[in-house]
């Protein structure tokens, strides 16, 4: 496998992997009724899974121009891919999971002050 290519894929698991990390540390937050804390979580974990989704856009794209050789398949490639999306999926889940909270602790302090 080309070197360039297992760079990129080691990239896309390192940032999808700090973004689940980021997911964790927001879930853990929200447990706490720190949605601060979580709501920065998940910048960071949109912006470092923004970056990993980039090197994979990048990668394909250059598999895909004019000059680009014929790459044998890549299972560490795929690896990167595969987690890449699982990670992204479990950041939209937390998301709603967060907003749901949110909401439900918001009307149990409603409900207190009455």
């Amino acid at each position: 496998m080309d070197d360039i290519l297992s760079e990129q894929a080691m990239k896309i698991i390192l940032f999808a992997g700090d973004a689940r990390v980021n997911c964790k540390n927001a879930l853990v937050a929200t447990e706490k009724n720190d949605f601060e804390t979580a709501t920065e979580e998940m910048k960071v974990a949109k912006k470092n899974i923004t970056e990993a989704h980039k090197i994979q856009t990048r990668a394909i794209q250059s598999e895909m121009g004019e000059e680009a050789k014929q790459q044998e398949h890549s299972l560490l490639f795929a690896h990167a891919q595969d987690t890449l999306m699982t990670i992204y999926s479990e950041i939209n889940m937390a998301n709603h999971l967060i907003k749901i909270a949110k909401q439900l602790n918001d009307r149990l302090t409603l409900l207190e002050k009455n």
